[in-house]
């Protein structure tokens, strides 16, 4: 579900998650979740993004997020340890974006500020996308297994 929404509201979450029985901790739980995996999202890209800048890397534009790179396989990894799920172009496309972001604010010196990150945060929140409907049977891997 990360590949598609990184910032689900907890209405969504009960959407998708049909099987489960919802009360303010196992929906507060799920939401702590989702902010751990944008936590290891953001840690990723600000470390590749300075890593690129110490590779001597001197444009936004010459960093490409594709299936074959380190950071793809990075968060794939972490997501989608068993590789059971098809990663989502747009996921690549929203990462890409994102590794961009904080390239773009670090070169500027915009690190230095403690809040620097948040406007980052603004972006890439508005860059989800639709999750398939499949989510949201409670016997979805094994259908997406089969298909």
């Amino acid at each position: 579900m990360f590949f598609y929404a990184r910032y689900p509201s907890s209405n969504m979450l009960k959407m998708f998650f049909s099987d489960v029985k919802f009360n303010r901790c196992i929906t507060s739980q799920l939401i702590k979740w989702f902010s751990n995996f944008r936590e290891f999202y953001y840690i990723q890209m600000e470390k590749f993004a300075r890593q690129a800048i110490n590779d001597g890397v001197t444009g936004a534009e010459e960093m490409c997020v594709s299936r074959d790179c380190e950071l793809y396989r990075a968060l794939n990894m972490h997501y989608n340890k068993a590789n059971d799920f098809e990663v989502p172009e747009r996921f690549l496309e929203v990462a890409q974006i994102t590794l961009r972001e904080f390239f773009n604010a670090i070169v500027a010196g915009k690190d230095v500020d403690p809040s620097w990150k948040k406007a980052i945060y603004k972006v890439i929140c508005k860059l989800d996308s639709e999750v398939p409907e499949i989510f949201k049977s409670p016997n979805c891997l094994q259908e997406l297994l089969h298909e």
